[in-house]
């Protein structure tokens, strides 16, 4: 019974990471970005990979600096390849991990590194059920194809809401 209990509990780090994803999509990225540095000390750089692939994925999006971005998509990547592949929740994410790194790589000049990511994110895709979040990151896809376009790099854009 209580090994039933902890499976449905849920995930108070998850809930406390969604808590400041709010705030930064209502637009205080400077306060989101100091909570989300403060539970990355808390769970430190060895904690539960799950947790740090969702923070780190969504730390990224309140740096000022692509270079700061990259860095925090990498360690996402990363911390989703130590979860495994038995951590579905990981794997509902490759797509739009990937499709950040190719972002970032693209706002860096990097166009071949930005276009490998972007594959990878069209096949990891492929894995993603018919719902609004599959569809936002299609869609998230599809514009970056067009902006990378056949020739490089895209034009960049100011800061967004990523999948």
């Amino acid at each position: 019974m209580a090994e039933r209990q902890e499976q449905t509990a849920p995930d108070a780090v998850l809930t406390r990471i969604g808590q400041v994803v709010m705030l930064h999509h209502a637009g205080d990225r400077e306060e989101a970005r100091h909570r989300f540095l403060g539970l990355w000390a808390e769970i430190g750089e060895d904690g539960d990979p799950l947790h740090r692939c969702t923070l780190a994925h969504y730390l990224a999006d309140t740096q000022d600096d692509p270079a700061d971005e990259l860095a925090w998509d990498l360690r996402a990547l990363t911390a989703a390849g130590e979860a495994g592949e038995e951590a579905l929740a990981v794997t509902a994410l490759y797509p739009s991990l990937h499709l950040n790194l190719a972002d970032d790589y693209d706002r860096l000049g990097r166009g071949d590194a930005a276009r490998a990511h972007l594959r990878w994110a069209r096949q990891a895709a492929t894995a993603l059920s018919d719902d609004c979040y599959a569809e936002g990151v299609r869609a998230a896809i599809g514009r970056l194809e067009s902006r990378l376009g056949e020739g490089g790099t895209g034009t960049w854009t100011p800061p967004r809401q990523r999948p």
